[in-house]
């Protein structure tokens, strides 16, 4: 009876001992994996700073040395939380430095070069100032018997073309924008379509 106890110890403990080696391989050949991925992507991020203009951000830097100085092996649960903790913030800062530069990168793509203005029109803005600017062409011309035919609608066309004149002109800098413009403009709507000539 006693032997058979001895026995059955024995084979807890052989379960046991197996149950525990194969958990902690389970473990370190987890742990090995997300580090080989780990460099893998560490390699690319590498390879697209290295040359580049811009040097990559310290908190990206900082990320991925955090990453790179964890231990090889994983005794526990616990070391794979960890390393797990790592790597959600050097995804951050990798996510983070990718929209930056994105950001800085589309920024510098819609900025006007030096001495140009880039302007945002409507596309009923642009039909009315392509419409006025063709208008002003005939009108320059010395031959011209065309522009009498051509007329404002009603009041509130001439407003939306009022509007997106405006509009062209507020991108212009203030020293050589012209104020007096625009108020004439507006003037000459108040008297023609004055107000008790729309009441009647």
């Amino acid at each position: 009876m006693d032997m058979l106890a001895v026995i059955f110890v024995l084979l807890v403990l052989l379960l046991a001992s197996t149950w525990s080696f194969a958990r902690s391989y389970f473990l370190n050949g987890r742990l090995a994996g997300m580090q080989e991925a780990t460099q893998e992507i560490i390699g690319g991020i590498r390879a697209h700073y290295e040359g580049a203009a811009h040097p990559a951000p310290a908190s990206l830097v900082k990320a991925v040395e955090a990453v790179g100085s964890t231990a090889r092996s994983a005794s526990d649960q616990n070391s794979i939380h960890r390393y797990q903790a790592r790597l959600w913030v050097f995804g951050d800062a990798i996510g983070t430095a990718c929209w930056r530069r994105g950001y800085d990168a589309c920024r510098l793509q819609m900025t006007p070069a030096e001495g140009r203005i880039r302007i945002d029109l409507s596309p009923g803005e642009l039909r009315h100032l392509t419409t006025l600017a063709h208008l002003g062409f005939q009108k320059a011309m010395p031959n011209d018997r065309d522009i009498e035919l051509r007329r404002f609608g009603g009041e509130q066309h001439a407003l939306e073309a009022a509007h997106a004149v405006e509009r062209l002109e507020q991108a212009f800098p203030e020293q050589i924008r012209s104020l007096d413009r625009c108020a004439s403009r507006r003037a000459l709507i108040r008297n023609w379509w004055p107000a008790e000539r729309k009441s009647a």
